[in-house]
């Protein structure tokens, strides 16, 4: 049994709509969760995440937590629909990469730019150029960021920017590849998901 606690317009959104592309079989109980650019909400007692935070995936007891993570956990579990790459594949390297630079260069840069730092910071402004350069590389090579076809990097990629999407460059490319991958039908389903009085099972 899979289970997903999830809050309403965060990053766990972008893990029910991976859920909704693999089409697996999940409850998603919605938690509150302090936001720090706000100030407001609070850490939820009934979130199993140790810092109070989401997404957080409990899986047959095992706990997993990180968007990353998750997203690995979750393709690597469902394989058949073909949105990971498997052990042993020669995609499994960049596969990997990208889940991982997401969270790890990514994320941070934007929020530089979100909060003013790649204006007064030259090794910010650098880190996020850096980002976007590397993103529309890829996406000169295909219309996803794998090539061709779709996989959950572009649900993670895809997910941040359409959240950040004032904080991007304008760039044709980026544009369409945002819009491209914000009109799947599984995005549809997880937005309809959000909020805690949709349905609870994905």
């Amino acid at each position: 049994m899979l289970t997903l606690f999830h809050a309403t317009q965060s990053r766990s959104g972008r893990i029910v709509w991976l859920l909704e592309e693999l089409r697996a079989p999940c409850a998603i109980e919605h938690v509150d969760i302090y936001r720090s650019l706000t100030g407001t909400g609070r850490s939820d007692p009934a979130n199993l995440h140790p810092d109070g935070k989401v997404p957080t995936l409990m899986h047959d007891g095992a706990l997993i937590t990180e968007s990353a993570a998750i997203a690995l956990y979750l393709t690597d579990l469902f394989p058949e629909a073909d949105l990971g790459a498997p052990v042993g594949s020669p995609e499994r390297g960049a596969y990997l990469t990208w889940l991982a630079w997401t969270a790890g260069e990514m994320e941070p840069a934007y929020w530089s730019k979100i909060e003013g730092r790649t204006e007064t910071d030259a090794a910010a402004r650098k880190r996020y150029d850096q980002v976007n350069a590397r993103i529309l590389t890829a996406l000169r090579h295909g219309p996803f960021l794998m090539g061709h076809r779709f996989t959950a990097v572009d649900v993670m990629v895809g997910g941040a920017l359409a959240w950040g999407l004032e904080h991007a460059p304008r760039d044709d490319l980026l544009d369409a590849y945002v819009a491209r991958v914000a009109a799947r039908p599984a995005n549809a389903r997880a937005m309809a998901k959000d909020a805690p009085e949709a349905s609870v099972a994905a």
